[in-house]
This record gives C-alpha cells, structure tokens and sequence, in this order.
C-alpha cells in the first residue's frame, strides 16, 4: 500500500507502493513497514526515552543497499536517520514518520594482523572489535563500553580506556568508505577526498553513511592491569586532591577515571555498601603486566577501599566490565563539560550532587584524557579539542517516565554548577538532542572549514539528523 514519509523540511510526501516494491528488489537486505514483523524491534534504541515511529526502516546488507536507501531518501526528500549501534544518547538513529537506514547488519570485521589493519563495517559494535582484534594480540583505540557502535564513537572521535597511550579512535583511522549525499561510495584517506577525511575525523555524521573503517592495528594485551577500587562517598575529599597528583605524573600507559555514583548490587561489592554512594578509582594500564602492577600501585594504596578488584584480567573482559550497568532498556540523559583542570571546587560540586541522587542508576564519571591524544595539533583533524585534560559526564539514568523532570532537573543543576568551572567546550558524542547551542563549541576554531566541506558534500543537508553543522 501507498504511505505518507515526513520529508527533511517537515512536510509529507507520498510513496507509492510500486515504488517501495522496487526497492526490495535491489536490496540485499529487508525494507521493514510499520505492519511487518520485527518493526517495534527494528525501531528500538539504546535510551528507552526515544519512542519513535519511521514510516520504513531499510536493513542493509552491505555497501550497495546504502547507496539504494540514501538515493531513494533523496529522490523522495524524506528524512533520513542513520543507525549504527543505535546508543547515541540523543536517539537520532530514528526518527518519526521518515527512512530509517539500520546498518546493524554489517557487522564484519577483518583482521590484517600482518599489515596490523583491520576493515571494519559500520555496524559493528565495539564487541565485535575488541574479540576480533585480541585474538592476534591487537587493538583499536576504542571506548569505555562494549555495546557501543564504532561509527559512532569513531566519527565523533572515539576516546577510552587506551587513549592516552594510543590517542583517539580517529588518530588511528587509515581510510573510511562513505556514501555521500549524491548516492556515490567514496574512499577517503590522505591522498583521496582528504578534506572529506579531515572532517569525518571528529565531525560526526554530517557528510554521509560511513560504510567501513580502516584502521590502524597496535599492540595490546591480551592481558591487562585493569579493575575498580571502591571507596566511601566520604572520604572524597580527601581521594580527589591525591588523585590529581596521582594522573598527573601517571605514565601514558594507565588511564584512570573516577566514577561517583551508588554501589550497584553486583556480587563484588559487600552487601551492606549496597546502594550507598561510593567513589570509585577505574583504572586500566595498557602495557606489559609488571609495570601495571606498578603504576596501579599508589592508587591501590589510597585510603582504605571498600574493595580492591585491580588485578591482570584480559583486556576484552575489561571492555565490557560495566555493559551490565548500561543495559538498554533504561531511560537516559546526558549532560557534559570538558575541563582543563579537574580543580578540588569542582569536586566539591560534584560530590555535593551525588549525595542528592535522583535515582540508583545515576552516576557522573570523570574521564582523565590527556597523553597522545593531546600531541595531535587541533587542526589536524576535525576533532579540535586536544587540551582537554578531563571530561565530565553526568549521566541520569533511570526507570520511569514519572522521574523524568526530577532526572532532568537534577543533570542540568549539576552541568550548571560545574560551568563555572568548565572550559566551554563537549565532546560531541555526549550531547543530548537539546544542546543544538553547543554544536559550534563543540568543534571550535574548525567549524568554519567544516561548514564549507558540508556544503561541498552535502548542500541540502540530508544528513541532519546529527549533532548538525549548517553550511
């Protein structure tokens, strides 16, 4: 039957169904309607919050389905949604009444471990990644959890547990291949469609559907220092300034973040710190055993931890260590600030807040970056802020639509408190859908040269549904 499909300027136009009919034939994959099984599934995202109705879902199989959907999304002028993990917090993997194009079939990941490249689709989780990789003993510079889709993370930027040794997710892509507006497969690397290449490196989903990545391979584990160290919410205070001190000498090796929420009820943690607000060290050392046991010693020795699980354990298992606190299936809001320097007044604020916590689930992390990541000229990729020392993340999650103002009110209170203490800038990736303010900041001084090479690419903006930079 014919269907209605919003188009990108907020209007409708009409499909017929000889026109939908068509496209299945082309398509290696599935085109999934509102009335076909699988369509509640096919629909559904990482943050239980976004509840969203596209009039056709395309499931491609590879590359040439992409170019189907993006041509027939053009010729149509309908909006487009682009999924890949489906976890970005804002929910743009979807959209209401236009063409969702779900690439969680495209899973592949090929391991070069002679070249030290691996090719990687564009709906490939982090998982997929991470298994692949450490089979030979290699890794990607990924994120922090393993149900995270690298097209995201990676055109974004990508920054986790390695960062600091092996720069971001981008500082090791080789090439990427992507469909641009006009229905064409490019490669882009630093000798074709380089100024395409510079912008896909931190400048998110705004200049096409990134089919599949080539990166650059190094070597890693496949055992690794890694764990948490539980403390008291109360001795805080005095953790925070010794923490400082401690990453600020750490060798590039060790990343260690602080997570400040309540105790989860995980068999780990003794069962009267259950739901009681803690301060926990994560850390993880990316080179040879001894020396993280090492470098891992003088935060071991902080204060008197509830619980000491810092020990060598295989890297893939690190990567999914907090996957059971992100399940999908909760509702999630994100607020985020970078800071150059994580001052003992901004922990203040933060630690004030976590003793006012709207629900079990919400946490704030604060990501130590710094390392590699910060020897990389700002110019030289999309991705401009290099002299971000640490990240803060205030992450509200919870159960319920009732507590959704009281969630909200709560993140925003605390971004608002920390601003003062802030530099201005965010990392992309953790921008909820109302901060279209903050896009600008987000890129900086390259925003200019990425307005410019959108318009080259894509001069009608079909691709907004983003973090979205106007040409």
């Amino acid at each position: 039957m014919d269907m209605q499909v919003r188009t990108y300027s907020g209007t409708t136009t009409q499909v017929e169904e000889t026109e939908i009919a068509a496209l299945r034939t082309v398509l290696r994959g599935t085109v999934c309607l509102p009335d076909d099984a699988g369509y509640d599934a096919a629909r559904s995202v990482w943050n239980a919050m976004i509840d969203r109705r596209p009039a056709m879902i395309i499931q491609a199989a590879g590359a040439a389905d992409v170019i189907q959907a993006v041509n027939f999304a053009r010729d149509h002028g309908s909006a487009l949604a682009v999924r890949g993990g489906g976890h970005n917090i804002t929910g743009n993997a979807v959209c209401d009444g236009g063409v969702v194009l779900d690439l969680s079939r495209m899973r592949s990941v090929h391991v070069d471990p002679a070249a030290r490249r691996a090719r990687v689709e564009g709906g490939a989780l982090l998982s997929d990644v991470d298994k692949e990789t450490q089979a030979f003993g290699l890794a990607v510079p990924v994120g922090i959890n393993s149900t995270t889709g690298i097209a995201g993370l990676t055109l974004g930027g990508g920054f986790g547990w390695t960062s600091r040794k092996l720069g971001l997710s981008i500082d090791s892509l080789e090439s990427v291949d992507i469909v641009t507006a006009d229905g064409q497969l490019r490669r882009a690397d630093a000798a074709q469609n380089a100024d395409l290449f510079w912008a896909v490196r931190g400048g998110g989903g705004n200049f096409g559907v990134a089919t599949s990545f080539e990166f650059k391979l190094h070597e890693l584990g496949p055992q690794v220092v890694a764990g948490l160290l539980v403390h008291p919410l109360d001795a805080a205070a005095a953790l925070i300034p010794q923490y400082r001190s401690l990453v600020a000498a750490a060798p590039d090796e060790l990343t260690c973040w602080l997570v400040l929420r309540k105790a989860p009820a995980a068999p780990f943690i003794p069962v009267e710190w259950h739901d009681k607000e803690v301060l926990v060290i994560a850390l993880c050392h990316c080179g040879p055993i001894a020396k993280g046991q090492e470098a891992a010693a003088p935060f071991r020795a902080l204060g008197k931890p509830i619980v000491d699980l810092v020990q060598p354990q295989p890297f893939v298992g690190w990567e999914s260590a907090f996957d059971p606190l992100l399940t999908p299936g909760a509702r999630n809001y994100w607020k985020s600030h970078d800071l150059k320097d994580f001052t003992e007044a901004a922990g203040s604020v933060i630690v004030d807040a976590i003793r006012r916590l709207p629900s079990n689930e919400c946490e704030v992390f604060v990501g130590h970056l710094g390392g590699q990541v910060s020897r990389v000229p700002s110019d030289a990729t999309a991705f401009s802020r290099r002299d971000v020392e640490f990240i803060v993340n205030v992450h509200t999650r919870w159960r319920e639509p009732g507590q959704d103002s009281a969630c909200i009110a709560w993140a925003r209170a605390l971004f608002d408190a920390l601003t003062p203490h802030a530099s201005g800038s965010v990392y992309v990736n953790f921008m909820p859908d109302d901060e279209t303010d903050r896009v600008r900041g987000a890129y900086g001084a390259n925003y200019d040269r990425l307005a410019v090479i959108k318009q080259r690419y894509d001069p009608q903006n079909m691709f907004r549904l983003n973090q979205n930079i106007a040409s």
